[in-house]
């Protein structure tokens, strides 16, 4: 018989530390920012992004290092509505070869269709999902969190981003004439909501059961000017090609993250998970790599996700949570939490403490 996990120890992750997430929202968040003269590139230095890396098309951020990016923005411009103008800023291009693939598709639904299959190519941090609506043939895009536990200022950052970005992009595709028969978001109503308006072109609701998008069939059926059969078909082959890699990527961080954080407080060695994987050192640097990412990061990472976890337990000092995390003492705790967060364990506990509902 199995023995039940420990409530104080849990044995995985949230996943929130692995770097799968292309920084599309990150680059126009920055141009945004810099355009007010506000810099994130302090913030952006913190979680382990320089100006030299954000420029790699490789480049692969997490939900920990967007968010917390994301968080700071917000803090910094005191613009409740920084998600509206982030998307609004935003176009096809930044998409890469699935921005290449929406402009060759049939029709904007077509291109829409696309867009939610390959979404994880995308750089959305929101989760997609499309249907045909109950009503007169309506095309209905949703967009879902991926936690809902999120805070919940960068939640509403990223359901106004990714709708405003998606509206957008469908005007530069079919013209500027385009607009949604309605826009829902989940989030009260703010305090001044004329902006909403005046972006999408449509009617704007809050406090609705889904955040989505609901396009009338005319629209929906719009011929993309640039469509092309041939270029579409294999533009998608290069695609597949990509999910799949994609796939055997987070299969592998999600591994190593599981395998770490079950092993806490000890730590594997990074020759022990080599032969965990039957290949060689080399090998596994290598493929961490390709993800974006180093096995020191991603220890980091499950490290860094197993303090704020046991700080918000009161009961526990820090001794014992620099003990449980795997740290030789408090101190090399306290330096661990300066470094990710600029401030002390006790303030962190007190803050997160305060943030939760």
């Amino acid at each position: 018989m199995p023995l039940a996990p420990d409530p104080a120890n849990p044995p995985g992750t949230s996943r929130s530390t692995s770097a799968t997430i292309q920084p599309n929202i990150l680059r126009y968040l920055v141009l945004v920012a810099d355009e007010r003269g506000i810099d994130l590139r302090p913030q952006l230095q913190q979680v382990g992004l320089d100006e030299t890396v954000m420029r790699s098309a490789a480049l692969r951020v997490s939900y920990r290092q967007g968010s917390a990016v994301i968080r700071r923005a917000l803090e910094l411009t005191q613009d409740e509505r920084l998600g509206l103008k982030v998307g609004a800023a935003q176009h096809l291009t930044a998409w890469g070869l699935l921005g290449f693939a929406l402009m060759a598709g049939d029709t904007l639904r077509h291109a829409i269709e696309t867009g939610v299959k390959y979404q994880n190519l995308s750089g959305a941090m929101v989760v997609w999902s499309a249907a045909t609506g109950e009503e007169d043939e309506a095309f209905v895009l949703r967009a879902d969190l991926p936690d809902p536990a999120m805070d919940p200022a960068v939640a509403v950052f990223l359901i106004e981003e990714g709708l405003a970005s998606v509206v957008t992009l469908s005007r530069l595709a079919v013209g500027p004439a385009f607009a949604p028969r309605v826009v829902e978001f989940t989030c009260p109503p703010p305090r001044r909501s004329e902006q909403y308006g005046a972006l999408f072109g449509c009617p704007v609701r809050f406090g609705a059961p889904d955040n989505r998008m609901v396009v009338d069939p005319a629209w929906a059926r719009a011929r993309m000017p640039g469509r092309d059969p041939v270029t579409y078909a294999s533009t998608l082959e290069m695609l597949d090609a990509q999910m799949a890699s994609r796939r055997d990527q987070q299969d592998l961080l999600e591994v190593l993250e599981i395998s770490v954080a079950q092993s806490l407080p000890a730590l594997p060695s990074f020759a022990e998970q080599a032969r965990r994987h039957a290949t060689s050192e080399r090998t596994l640097r290598r493929r961490l790599a390709d993800c974006g990412t180093t096995y020191e990061a991603l220890v980091e990472g499950v490290r860094r996700e197993r303090v704020e976890q046991l700080l918000l337990r009161p009961e526990l000092t820090l001794r014992v949570i620099a003990r449980r995390a795997g740290f030789s003492d408090e101190r090399a705790l306290r330096r661990a939490v300066r470094r990710w967060h600029g401030t002390s364990p006790v303030h962190l506990r007190e803050q997160m403490r305060s943030d939760r509902p």
